[in-house]
């Protein structure tokens, strides 16, 4: 198995095609007005840090751009594991993957992420009266478009591919089961806090 193995970028770079012309000339050092376009009518960005990826979801446009190398991303209630701030609190580098319901390419933005409590910053993001506890205050470092392939292939927005939500087990009783704990006390446990964050921010 060993044998089969890339650990050189020589290797690597050999075992595919060149780059294409339009891959090759993407990558942007900022945002230009159509990755700023792309980002307000985002609903969604996962966040890569080092050894984490976390979902923040919200109202499209909920990404505050600042400026063509900053952007602001609101940390709203969670399980306050906070594990991705972990990682950033060692390591800033982070990539940013932004989606759009029915729209097959993404938007990528990788940069540097400094982790703000600045109330005037966080004023942007307050819903129902409420700022959120802390904001992914990030520096761009480059921005480009992501191409369909992969949303394509997979259908995501396709109705077709959709499943059966009973099809899957419940992630409080999958929790529970490993933990040894109540698996129905677990369920309820589990929707009454995602309720609960979402009632408080007037989303119920």
């Amino acid at each position: 198995m060993t044998d089969h193995l890339l650990t050189t970028i020589e290797e690597l770079t050999a075992h595919y095609p060149p780059v294409s012309k339009m891959a090759s000339i993407k990558k942007l050092p900022a945002l230009d007005q159509h990755c700023r376009d792309f980002i307000a009518r985002s609903p969604l960005v996962m966040i890569g840090t080092i050894g984490d990826v976390s979902p923040k979801g919200d109202y499209p446009g909920f990404v505050q751009v600042i400026d063509d190398e900053t952007i602001l991303i609101p940390d709203r209630s969670g399980n306050n594991l906070i594990d991705s701030m972990r990682n950033i609190i060692d390591n800033p580098t982070v990539g940013l993957l932004f989606v759009i319901p029915g729209i097959d390419e993404t938007l990528r933005v990788n940069g540097q992420v400094t982790i703000t409590t600045d109330p005037a910053l966080l004023e942007f993001h307050r819903i129902n009266g409420k700022l959120p506890r802390t904001g992914y205050l990030t520096r761009v470092v480059e921005a480009f478009y992501h191409c369909a392939k992969a949303f394509r292939r997979s259908k995501l927005w396709d109705a077709n591919s959709q499943i059966d939500k009973k099809q899957l087990v419940h992630p409080g009783r999958a929790i529970a089961q490993n933990a040894g704990l109540d698996l129905y006390e677990a369920q309820i446990t589990y929707d009454a806090g995602i309720e609960q964050a979402l009632e408080e921010e007037g989303r119920s």
